[in-house]
């Protein structure tokens, strides 16, 4: 018998097992995604309270979608980066975000804090013209740049049609490009391939 601590044990087990009440089961799909969860959670909202209710919410989704789960579907960390996304959308429309430069610094004990320190200091000015986008646009290039979802993933978790995430993903681009230059920034400071 497969132990569920098992890295081998399938997320469609765990699954099965959390329906039928298994609670360390489900702690181990909570181990297994919350850090995926947590990062896609705080770049969509920004703060970490936010990111913290969206991860309690999604995971309290994901445990009543227990009985309902279909073995070899999209699987959960689909499941959690749609619900997240969807969560952050809808909270955003009821909520004005906060921007970026209200989150208290850390202090960075690294030898190179300069450098450590103007990385971060893009990092946030970027974030800061991310969260100027509208939500589905923030949502398109958080999900493409950050997360590194495909485009008809990206798709599939915003309930677009490929063309139209494309379409949504160009206007985005050419949005934030827009906001960047204005705050000083290139598309070059951008993560991932341009």
């Amino acid at each position: 018998m497969q132990r569920l601590d098992d890295p081998g044990h399938s997320d469609d087990g765990l699954m099965a097992a959390s329906a039928a009440g298994n609670r360390a089961a489900f702690a181990q799909l909570v181990e297994r995604h919350m850090a995926m969860a947590w990062r896609l959670a705080f770049r969509l909202t920004g703060d970490a309270g936010d990111a913290e209710d969206l991860l309690q919410e999604g995971f309290a989704r994901l445990w009543n979608q227990g009985p309902r789960w279909q073995a070899g579907q999209s699987g959960v960390a689909a499941f959690l980066t749609r619900v997240i996304t969807n969560l952050a959308i809808d909270r955003s429309r009821r909520k004005r975000p906060q921007p970026m430069a209200d989150l208290p610094d850390d202090p960075d004990p690294a030898p190179l804090a300069d450098a450590v320190l103007a990385e971060a200091d893009t990092a946030r000015a970027i974030q800061m013209c991310v969260a100027a986008l509208p939500e589905r646009q923030r949502a398109a290039i958080v999900l493409t740049y950050w997360e590194g979802l495909t485009g008809p993933m990206a798709a599939e978790t915003l309930n677009l049609s490929p063309k139209a995430f494309e379409s949504l993903l160009i206007r985005a681009r050419t949005a934030l490009k827009g906001v960047m230059a204005a705050a000083g920034l290139s598309a070059a400071d951008l993560p991932g391939d341009q």
